[in-house]
């Protein structure tokens, strides 16, 4: 049973990504969906919602937003409308987002998406798919069951073998449903 972390490449990984392009880009990415998720997330718990995570997507022409949403019982339609209702109010004043975008508001679904550590944590047990965003001895993509965070790593087991993945370097994770 062997351990592998991301620090192995550590040295490829800070060389292949030291061009501006990808680092403002992924950067930006991040610190905008941290931006909304500040301005957002007290108007969403205040609707008594759980904020589960904002993905914002720049792109040239339309960007997109897309907020998940949760509650106990789960979330309908009449949910996301009410949501989006208030969320598109502090949008217009607040005018966090330049250009133009689209605005989605979901529930998590069954392929939640996982986004913090506590997400992490609370679905420890669970089968998941992580993707990084730079290879791990040639892997990008993961698939394994999840334990838990351990040391800021995301914790799996792909058939007796641990896995360790940076967490700052999860670029998405997604339950997989039992179907």
């Amino acid at each position: 049973m062997g351990i592998m972390y991301l620090d192995e490449d550590a040295a490829n990984f800070k060389e292949w990504a030291s061009g501006p392009f990808f680092v403002s880009v992924r950067g930006r990415m991040r610190q905008e969906s941290r931006n909304l998720q500040k301005l957002l997330g007290p108007v969403i718990t205040a609707m008594g919602y759980e904020l589960v995570g904002i993905e914002y997507l720049p792109r040239p022409r339309n960007a997109l937003l897309r907020i998940y949403i949760d509650k106990e019982g789960g979330v309908d339609l009449d949910d996301c409308q009410r949501v989006s209702y208030q969320v598109s109010g502090v949008l217009d004043v607040e005018d966090p987002i330049p250009g133009r975008y689209t605005l989605e508001i979901s529930s998590p679904g069954l392929d939640r998406p996982l986004f913090t550590a506590e997400h992490f944590a609370r679905f420890a047990g669970c089968r998941v798919k992580v993707r990084l965003n730079v290879p791990l001895e040639g892997r990008r993509n993961f698939t394994g069951v999840l334990q838990g965070v351990k040391a800021g790593n995301v914790v799996l087991d792909d058939d007796g073998r641990e896995i360790c993945l940076p967490l700052d370097r999860v670029e998405q994770a997604r339950l997989v449903p039992d179907v």
